[in-house]
């Protein structure tokens, strides 16, 4: 019974409320008044309520509740406003509330019980975020929609029931309040059916299909319900799924990204999709975020679970990528070994959600994504895998640029379907090295022309691309940019850019040319830019949060900056840079910035490469060498010569990094080391070297050192 009491003494009552639809004792509906409740009933009930009111002194708005026994017709008081008694009576209930506490009388607010009267019939439902098929588990989350019943006769009440609400798990799971108020019970429920149809509550559970099976119950309609009702009918419980049509229809035209470049190359084949891209009126951009970004600066343990989350919008707002790189190089073994996660499935999840956009991966040759020469058919078949689980292009290189270990992994992805992507590695200055000049990078690309994988027009589903990538690389203007990948080149003047573009052209004039950089001198931005002007076909970018340092240069700034349009909006970049602003928080344990505030440019002296620089510091520390990290970047120039000045990638990287910390523990020099070379027990990685086990290095193994360090033995 509701009840409104002043200081005077007086008490009236709104008349009562029938609330038996109940489940584990929690209102689900109520009635206003009750619908099967006698009058005499109703009478004492009303009349108890306003005695007990007097007796204690009650002042002000309030609720009397009485559990009423139907065989007996007794009434028992249970304890001490409410929507549906203010619809019957047209009182204003919190209005007449306030005025109480501020003082007045009821009859100065011209109530009195003789002139109050309950006109027709008022039914409330409580909609709620339950799943009433999982025992009403309470549901939360984001409202994507929400569209109330209403019109005439319907009253809403609600604060947080609105498109993008957060329906948090830690309260209340209310939704809103919905009252019907008609001239009777029949057109009530009538009422009430038509506006919980009328709902459209996208984004969490809700138990609007109950209260629909509820008020079409014909016990409920016709005769008057107990506690237990609900109990009696689990069928209620049962909901017929929504069929959302608009909604359903809506979520496909928004799942559907636009048109990538693997559209192109799915339907028209590998030749068709390099033709493509060396028509394009602009340079196009390969975002390596998802590999060599996050392993350069948070040692390869962003999780698949972050990737995921931004993989959509990568595919409706970045559509224009020509590539997205997300797999090889240490992802398989960090997600194996650290994440304990499948890279498979990862690979899975992330062509599901972005189906218009090539990816991409990196493959150490016969090394696949290991860190040793593995058996030809481990190789055959992970490429075949890949390309099953839906990898599109391999950018296959050998870390010594030694072709024939490139060869099983280019015919490996060949016969799996897969685009090749020929990799030569830079190092170096390419003005002033005796050893890797351009006539050095030619004879490279001439000898992958040899192969017969690039130029025999029978291999219709290979498109090599020689890649030219370079973790520190400079470059001016030019035709073309000229090679890299590992190497550190001093600036490039005009003339020599040209000509080795020109002579680049020459020999492979219907192949992209793409550049990779890691910025770990800083200059990557600018490295770009001239390559792009120089002509350069493809750009390796990362998104601006995951960029710098030891990662590839800013995508945001080369595409505000590049004079040739590369396919993405800075809009775009903007909000996808916001998600990985805050992502990258997440991992602060494995921060590269934990031991390396910025950019070096001491790159260009010890060529350290930019994927190894935070892993050397990081093994450093680990080896109580932190306070020497400059004398191991040093020794790593020494140890690179000692080694006959290799090309640096994993893993004739990591060769030079354990020689030169070697040198570093033992306090030797680089003449102490030819001088006691038979002597010394030396790291693992460099005796494999020396036994051939990475491959060939261009001019030969250091004849002297080798001797020494296997003894006189012959390589295994």
């Amino acid at each position: 019974v509701q009840i409104l009491a002043d200081k005077a003494g007086s008490v009236i009552h709104l008349f009562e409320r029938d609330c038996s639809v109940q489940r584990r004792h929690q209102k689900v509906l109520e009635l206003a008044p009750a619908h099967k409740l006698r009058q005499e009933a109703r009478e004492a009930i009303l009349s108890d309520a306003v005695k007990l009111a007097k007796s204690v002194g009650y002042e002000n708005a309030g609720t009397v509740e009485f559990l009423f026994e139907e065989s007996t017709g007794r009434h028992y008081f249970m304890e001490v406003e409410h929507t549906v008694s203010e619809e019957i009576t047209g009182v204003d209930i919190v209005r007449t509330q306030i005025r109480i506490a501020e003082g007045h009388s009821l009859s100065s607010l011209g109530l009195n019980q003789s002139e109050i009267a309950a006109s027709g019939c008022a039914m409330q439902c409580r909609v709620t975020t339950e799943d009433p098929e999982r025992d009403f588990q309470p549901d939360s989350g984001r409202l994507e929609y929400f569209r109330p019943g209403l019109g005439p006769g319907i009253r809403l009440d609600s604060a947080s029931a609105f498109a993008g609400a957060i329906i948090s798990p830690y309260y209340d799971s209310l939704l809103c309040k919905v009252v019907a108020h008609t001239g009777n019970f029949a057109e009530s429920t009538a009422k009430m059916r038509r506006a919980l149809r009328e709902f459209r509550v996208i984004g969490v559970s809700t138990n609007i299909a109950f209260l629909l099976n509820l008020l079409s119950c014909e016990e409920f309609c016709t005769v008057a319900v107990d506690t237990g009702f609900l109990d009696r009918n689990p069928q209620l419980m049962r909901q017929r799924p929504s069929r959302g049509r608009v909604q359903k229809l809506l979520r496909f035209i928004v799942a559907v990204p636009p048109d990538g470049w693997r559209k192109i190359l799915k339907q028209k084949g590998p030749e068709a999709f390099a033709k493509a891209i060396l028509d394009h009126p602009g340079v196009l951009l390969t975002d390596t975020t998802m590999r060599d970004a996050h392993q350069s600066l948070l040692a390869t343990r962003v999780r698949t679970y972050d990737l995921v989350k931004i993989a959509p919008f990568a595919a409706r707002r970045l559509s224009g990528l020509l590539s997205m790189e997300c797999l090889g190089g240490a992802t398989f073994d960090v997600s194996l070994r650290f994440l304990h996660e499948c890279p498979w499935q990862r690979l899975r999840q992330l062509r599901d959600l972005v189906p218009n956009i090539p990816f991409q991966m990196l493959l150490r040759g016969a090394n696949a994504v290991g860190y040793t020469n593995y058996a030809d058919n481990v190789v055959y078949r992970f490429c075949e895998e890949a390309v099953k689980t839906g990898m599109d292009i391999f950018r296959i290189f050998d870390c010594l640029n030694y072709v024939p270990n490139m060869l099983v992994g280019m015919d490996a992805v060949r016969k799996a379907g897969g685009v090749v992507e020929a990799a030569i590695c830079y190092t170096g200055d390419l003005l002033t090295s005796k050893k890797y000049t351009l006539e050095y990078y030619l004879d490279t690309a001439e000898q992958l022309k040899q192969t017969g994988l690039i130029l025999d027009k029978n291999f219709s589903r290979v498109f090599v691309k020689l890649c030219f990538f370079s973790r520190h690389l400079r470059a001016r203007q030019g035709r073309r940019a000229h090679p890299g990948h590992q190497g550190h080149g001093r600036p490039v003047e005009t003339r020599v850019s040209q000509a080795a573009g020109h002579r680049f052209e020459a020999e492979i004039p219907d192949r992209p040319l793409h550049i990779h950089t890691h910025d770990t001198a800083g200059a990557g931005v600018a490295t770009l830019l001239a390559c792009s002007e120089s002509g350069a076909d493809i750009l390796d970018v990362s998104v601006d949060a995951m960029s710098g340092i030891t990662a590839q240069p800013s995508m945001g700034a080369v595409v505000g900056c590049v004079g040739r349009s590369p396919g993405v909006q800075p809009a775009d970049v903007a909000d996808y840079n916001a998600y990985w602003e805050m992502t990258r928080r997440l991992y602060v344990n494995f921060e590269c910035t934990n031991t390396m505030r910025s950019g070096n440019a001491d790159v260009y002296e010890n060529e350290i490469p930019g994927g190894q620089y935070t892993n050397l510091h990081f093994q450093s520390i680990s080896l109580g060498l932190a306070d020497q990290f400059a004398l191991v970047k040093k020794k790593f120039a020494e140890a690179n010569q000692l080694l006959g000045d290799l090309i640096k990638v994993t893993p004739s990287s990591k060769v030079v990094g354990d020689l030169a910390q070697f040198m570093v523990q033992n306090k030797l020099s680089k003449q102490d080391v030819l001088n006691r070379a038979s002597e010394l027990s030396f790291p693992c990685s460099v005796v494999q070297f020396f036994d051939g086990c990475i491959g060939q290095p261009h001019g030969g193994f250091p004849a002297e050192l080798a001797a020494a360090v296997l003894h006189g033995r012959k390589p295994k």
